[in-house]
């Protein structure tokens, strides 16, 4: 049989191999999660953190120019969208409703919509936009006519 400290290292390994984390995520994670399994073998009860207590970061430091960090658990990342349905179970809508985040705040990095922005603009996708919707739009003039 596996020890814990291998079962909790497989566990990171899995969550690791789907989401990046920096040096110090790995090593704390790892040790959340060890401190719940030796906790679960002894038969203590594991308290789930209370969602509903306050963000674990203002919304203020929550939105900055390289991450934006999860109000729930803390995290760092450059989108949170993805993060939120896997880690909570929840939507964007859900996370914004909670937190009383405007729509017009976006739930990715300033950063990273900055260069996904600029490829966009490289690659002329808003051009190729502009001349899709005018091509639509002459066709059905063609078909009322």
């Amino acid at each position: 049989m596996a020890t814990i400290l291998e079962m909790a290292a497989e566990i990171v390994a899995a969550h690791a191999s789907t989401t990046n984390m920096t040096k110090e995520e790995l090593v704390s994670e790892l040790a959340d999660v060890y401190k719940a399994l030796n906790g679960l073998e002894k038969g203590e009860e594991i308290s789930q953190p209370d969602e509903e207590q306050g963000p674990a970061v203002s919304r203020k430091k929550a939105f900055g120019k390289d991450k934006i960090f999860c109000m729930i658990c803390g995290k760092g990342m450059k989108t949170l969208s993805r993060h939120l349905k896997t880690s909570h179970q929840m939507t964007a809508s859900e996370y914004r409703k909670q937190f009383d985040i405007p729509r017009s705040q976006s739930l990715a990095s300033r950063s990273y919509s900055e260069t996904r922005r600029q490829m966009a603009i490289d690659r002329g996708l808003g051009e190729k936009l502009a001349k899709a919707r005018a091509a639509r739009g002459r066709g059905r003039s063609k078909k009322k006519a």
